[in-house]
């Protein structure tokens, strides 16, 4: 492999395969998961490929065979709650107008993957006046006692309260764990029907030793939050931040899409927060309203002047800003990448070729196309103890040659881009392909999981939100997992919001 030292400390994945985290000593994550035994006996590594979290996700494939009953209980959850329709949470700015803050997303395994985050994270935390998790707190299936080692551990030391939307996981256990957490909520309501009933996973208990410990992690008064339901709204300051639950099934009930509708009324810039993002892997997406509308045509009237909708689900980071019909910018952002195991970019084709009017030199991801293939015949080789399938690992270099190649995108990093692509790693490429990935469907599961690691280089994203009275920057910052990088993370992307004679517009970083 070429040459990994730096020439900074400030590279990205872009620059260099330094920045990128290739060949590194891992960080001071290890050292975090192995602080204070929270159970008795061994802490087990997450594994997503074994009988038990599989039979726990069980609710996914039965709400999409029986029907969804996820509007239902969430409609029973929030009857108990009347005190506050509107769901608006406070968050006062600083002195100046301005506030920060932080957000990630899909964090909840409780491995090296989502530790890894964490040093770089609070690296980032000064002045932050929250952390936003953006779908999918805890997997495999929630539960409140899970919340010990995938989340109030890994967050123990963020001095600021921590507000989230359920994503699909979350809803395994009927959002019990998460209403417990972050709305001081109990009763979980029952799916109902006669065959979920008798399916259904059942939401666990909590034990109440173990809910003493969570509360021991996070005990200072500025660590304190509560939130008014699942989905909800923060003025932050110069900005209002609009939280949906999108369920399993991607599907906001008929209350919640009242209320989506209400809460956005208004000049007030307004990000859109949500468990599935609207553009995702080179596609759009539509998250439909019971009983009729979408949240997309919500976000995109110009009347409730939306600036940016940000998703997570996916677990990697994509950057599409698509320009309007009225002339305005909407960015839409994919950042899921804070803790499970990754979903590749690779896959990912062409923009200019994609009708979505977004062009390729305005997209960004992160990993980029040719880290992503790499890292992907990285794992298979190990997986597959390189003889199986043709699995055979595939230089950065080339993998973002054979992308270049493949797809008529320019590599990346000035030094790989005059790289041949050698017949070896074009037929490797090509048996890869062939093996499951997001875009073979029902394969993907659980062959991605399957190459979920505990060792960098991991990939992993966070943003920081920097917000004025006629500005917004939008920071995307690697997790890598190397040592080196935890405490100057590389800058993977830096978007830069300003208002304009009345219209918010983006200026995007060169290609």
């Amino acid at each position: 492999m070429p040459e990994t030292t730096p020439a900074t400390a400030t590279e990205s994945s872009r620059d260099s395969l330094y920045g990128a985290g290739w060949e590194c000593a891992p960080g001071s994550y290890r050292q975090l998961m192995k602080q204070e035994p929270l159970r008795p006996g061994k802490q087990k590594s997450f594994g997503w490929v074994s009988v038990a979290p599989l039979w726990e996700s069980r609710n996914d494939r039965l709400a999409r065979m029986l029907g969804d009953p996820v509007g239902k209980m969430r409609r029973e959850w929030l009857e108990r709650r009347p005190e506050d329709p509107d769901r608006i949470v406070e968050v006062p700015a600083r002195a100046d107008g301005s506030i920060s803050f932080l957000l990630t997303g899909d964090t909840g395994e409780g491995d090296g993957s989502q530790f890894a985050v964490v040093p770089p994270l609070q690296t980032q935390a000064d002045e932050t006046a929250f952390l936003f998790i953006c779908s999918d707190v805890i997997y495999p299936a929630g539960g409140i006692d899970e919340y010990l080692y995938k989340f109030f551990k890994p967050y123990q030391g963020y001095d600021g309260p921590i507000y989230a939307i359920p994503g699909n996981h979350d809803w395994y256990d009927n959002c019990t764990g998460f209403m417990h957490w972050f709305c001081d909520a109990t009763s979980a309501p029952k799916p109902g029907g006669f065959l979920r009933g008798l399916l259904w996973r059942k939401p666990p208990g909590g034990d109440d030793d173990l809910i003493r410990k969570c509360r021991g992690l996070r005990p200072r008064p500025s660590q304190q939050a509560r939130q008014p339901g699942p989905y909800f709204a923060i003025d932050a300051g110069p900005v209002r931040l609009v939280g949906i639950d999108t369920g399993i099934t991607n599907c906001l009930d008929e209350d919640q899409g009242r209320w989506l509708k209400r809460i956005s009324q208004g000049p007030k810039p307004k990000i859109l927060l949500t468990g599935k993002p609207l553009y995702v892997d080179g596609e759009r997406h539509v998250t439909s309203i019971e009983n009729g509308g979408t949240v997309n045509e919500i976000v995109t009237a110009p009347e409730h002047n939306y600036i940016a909708a940000i998703g997570g689900d996916i677990h990697n980071y994509q950057r599409y800003p698509v320009r309007l019909p009225d002339g305005r910018t909407m960015l839409y952002l994919v950042s899921g990448g804070g803790g499970a195991f990754m979903h590749e970019t690779h896959t990912i084709p062409n923009m200019d070729k994609q009708h979505l009017d977004v062009s390729e030199a305005d997209f960004r991801c992160y990993p980029i196309r040719g880290d992503s293939l790499s890292r992907y015949s990285q794992l298979y080789e190990k997986k597959l103890l390189g003889r199986l399938a043709g699995a055979k690992f595939i230089s950065p270099h080339q993998a973002s040659a054979y992308i270049r190649d493949k797809y008529g995108i320019p590599a990346t990093r000035a030094d790989a881009q005059n790289v041949q692509v050698t017949p070896a790693t074009r037929k490797t490429a090509k048996r890869l392909e062939r093996l499951p990935n997001r875009g073979r469907a029902g394969l993907h599961v659980p062959f991605s999981e399957w190459l979920d690691t505990d060792e960098p280089p991991f990939f992993k994203n966070f943003l920081r939100i920097d917000a004025h009275d006629d500005s917004v920057r939008i920071r995307c910052f690697g997790a890598t997992g190397c040592e080196s990088q935890e405490q100057r993370p590389p800058v993977e992307d830096d978007l830069r919001g300003q208002l304009d004679n009345g219209t918010w517009r983006w200026t995007l970083p060169a290609p």
